[in-house]
């Protein structure tokens, strides 16, 4: 069974797909095909008809995605699929509040378990209200990752001293999307959260080619790329798969 510290063992490339887009049987092989090329995690991001952090890219898959039928309950079987073939490959979710609200709890992180999953990101979810989730995810040997984003400030202390499995560094202001600088000083972030846990920091939005990933692995312990990724299914579809081994793969490379 994958936990954290196998994601982590060395500088680790994240990559994210919106389940559903185009459809189910091609985000299986998306999937597929980013394992194949290296990525030490894959965040399956669950669609929402209102993804308040995502810029048009992902929004627009997310709506490509419920139009194609996607469901809760449908992604869940994609991801059984997943499993026959990598039983054991590092997995989380990444969705927004209401759709683990409205399934339920309980029911939500018992499927997740059930599928080998290691934890859920959910982005619109303040540190504050993050308990009620977590104490049924713990139950369910799930992780509710901690985001921390570059105005946190005065509460870098308290979110990262709680964080676990890994903490996401929201690298820039405003919503997901490629960016060609960032504004912030990361490295010095990364060091302040350091001051208050070992759990692993990971840097993601704007994060797009392999310069970007060389960098962000240089001040922190991974990179998360989603919006690009994203960007070659709205441009290729179904036959994306080629594509998103290609990009993955540059994108792995970079870390070493």
């Amino acid at each position: 069974m994958s936990n954290f510290k196998d994601v982590f063992n060395k500088k680790a490339f994240i990559a994210f797909v919106t389940a559903g887009d185009p459809n189910l049987k091609s985000t299986e092989l998306f999937i597929d095909r980013m394992i194949d090329a290296g990525v030490s995690l894959i965040e399956i991001g669950i669609p929402f008809s209102d993804p308040i952090a995502e810029g048009s890219v992902i929004t627009k898959a997310d709506i490509r995605a419920l139009k194609s039928g996607t469901t809760t309950d449908k992604i869940f079987d994609m991801v059984r699929n997943v499993r026959k073939k990598h039983p054991d490959f590092p997995l989380v979710f990444m969705t927004y509040l209401n759709p683990v609200f409205s399934y339920g709890y309980d029911k939500f992180f018992k499927k997740c378990k059930e599928l080998n999953m290691l934890g859920i990101i959910i982005p619109d979810m303040p540190y504050e209200e993050k308990k009620e989730a977590e104490k049924v995810a713990i139950k369910y040997n799930q992780e509710v990752i901690s985001l921390i984003a570059p105005t946190s400030e005065n509460r870098i202390k308290m979110i990262a001293s709680d964080a676990k499995g890994f903490i996401y560094l929201v690298s820039s202001l405003g919503v997901t999307g490629m960016r060609s600088e960032f504004k912030f000083d990361l490295a010095e972030i990364v060091n302040e959260i350091k001051k208050y846990t070992d759990v692993p920091v990971a840097i993601g939005f704007g994060i797009s080619n392999p310069d970007a990933v060389k960098k962000m692995c240089a001040i922190s312990d991974g990179a998360i790329v989603g919006s690009a990724i994203v960007k070659i299914i709205e441009e290729h579809g179904e036959d994306s798969g080629d594509y998103i081994y290609n990009f993955c793969k540059s994108m792995v490379e970079a870390t070493y």
